[in-house]
Formats: structure tokens, sequence, C-alpha cells
């Protein structure tokens, strides 16, 4: 297991680094980072934080975007919910609205009945609308999929099946829209699908953020995560809402 991990992160890496390296011109970083913490002490004690991390570079007609995320969940000193997630995409521009991608994702959830899953995929994308206001990009390709469940007991502790190794060939699917509201409110819904022969999962979400100073926002999202055929014992749809900080990143103001 351990070499399949550090293979699959190893794959997530290269993607980004194999362009950029061809490159001279210096990059210019943007991004946002958010944040968000809740704990309750009383009758029950609860531990619930979630964060987010968003990083894109643009060197001539290259793009690269690398991000990661984490949701950690405990009640009463007893974990509930941990996950992390990350993932990149390197895109190479035709023109203007059009161009390439390729991409990877690598995601670890301790209570989903995978041990990890795994995707490297290419594909095309364009921008149909891109202007102050309103951004809509969407992109389609094919990937390949790897995964391993973890062991499943029933409530005696028994072992009712043991965990499995699997791989399959996946499309994969984005929408990305971003919609100005006011002078200080965005509309944003990202939605990601893969699906494969045997299996297809999709993600979607939506958030809506404040500004509330040059940097500094509130943002407050639902997302929703489906897989149509989960591990053994384990529901197809789980939801998480959060309020978080963002903090959002600049590039370099020019000479």
């Amino acid at each position: 297991m351990q070499f399949v991990t550090s293979r699959g992160l190893c794959s997530l890496i290269a993607i980004g680094s194999l362009a950029g390296l061809s490159q001279q011109a210096q990059a210019q970083w943007s991004g946002k980072g958010e944040a968000g913490v809740v704990i309750a002490n009383g009758n029950t004690n609860t531990r619930n934080a979630n964060a987010k991390l968003e990083l894109s570079d643009k060197i001539g007609d290259w793009k690269h975007t690398f991000g990661a995320d984490g949701v950690f969940a405990a009640a009463d000193s007893i974990t509930t919910g941990q996950r992390w997630e990350a993932y990149e995409q390197s895109e190479y521009s035709f023109d203007p609205k059009d161009f390439w991608l390729g991409a990877g994702r690598y995601e670890d959830d301790r209570f989903s009945g995978f041990a990890y899953q795994a995707t490297l995929s290419t594909g095309i994308g364009r921008h149909f609308i891109a202007n102050d206001h309103t951004k809509l990009t969407a992109t389609a390709g094919v990937g390949y999929k790897v995964f391993e469940t973890r062991d499943a007991f029933d409530a005696a502790g028994l072992l009712v099946e043991p965990g499995d190794r699997g791989s399959q060939a996946v499309f994969r699917g984005t929408i990305d829209f971003a919609q100005t509201l006011t002078g200080t409110t965005t509309l944003t819904d990202k939605f990601l699908v893969e699906s494969g022969s045997n299996s297809t999962f999709f993600q979607n979400d939506i958030a809506i953020q404040v500004k509330i100073s040059n940097v500094l926002a509130l943002a407050a999202g639902y997302s929703i995560r489906h897989n149509t055929d989960p591990p053994i014992n384990f529901k197809k749809t789980d939801t998480l809402t959060t309020l978080n900080l963002v903090y959002e990143i600049k590039p370099p103001a020019g000479p």
C-alpha cells in the first residue's frame, strides 16, 4: 500500500513539473486559502475543522494549479471523520478560449471505506464565458483510476469482506462557474465527475463569498459527494456544510 500511495503522489507532482521546467519566465502565483473550526463543549464535546488551499501560476501559454484540502471531525474524543485530498492540473492554451489539460487527483478518506483513490487524466477545455462578472469553464477527457478498499467488518467485529485493489478507465468532466452578484459578493459552483464501467463518482461544491477587506472574506459552502458503488456498509452520498474565513493570495504588483 505504501508503494502505491507514494507512486500516486509522485504522479501528481510530475504532471505539473514537466512543462514548468521548460519555462524560464518568473511564476506569478495567485490563489486562496481558507479554514473553519467548530468546537463545542458541554453535554457533547465536538471538534470539527476544514481547510483548503489552491495556488495557480501562469507562465506563457501554460497554467498550473495545485490544491489540497482536508476535513476532520471528532465527538467525545472519538474521530468520526478524516479526509484529505491533493490535486494538480496543468493547462496549455491554444487560443484565448481553448486549452489542453493534464490532471491528477489523490484522496485518502478514513471513513469512506476506501484506503485511497487516485486518478490521472487528460482532455480538452473551453472558457465559454470570461468577463468581469461571469466565468464559465468546462472540460472533458479520459483517465485511469486506481483505488483500494479497506477490510469491512460487521457489528460483532467479524470480517465481512476483505479489502481489495481495483482500477478502471473513466470519463472525467468538470464545470467551473463564478458569478459576481455585487461588488463584494461572489457565487461559485464547481462540479467534478469521474465515470467508469464499475462506478461513477461526482462532487459538487457551491459557495457564496463576501469580502470583508481587500484580502479577507467570509464563505459559506455546501458540498455533496456521491459514489454509485461504495464499499459495503457505506452510504452512497456524503454532504458537508462549511463557514470559512478566506485569505486571498494575489500576485505581486508589476514594476
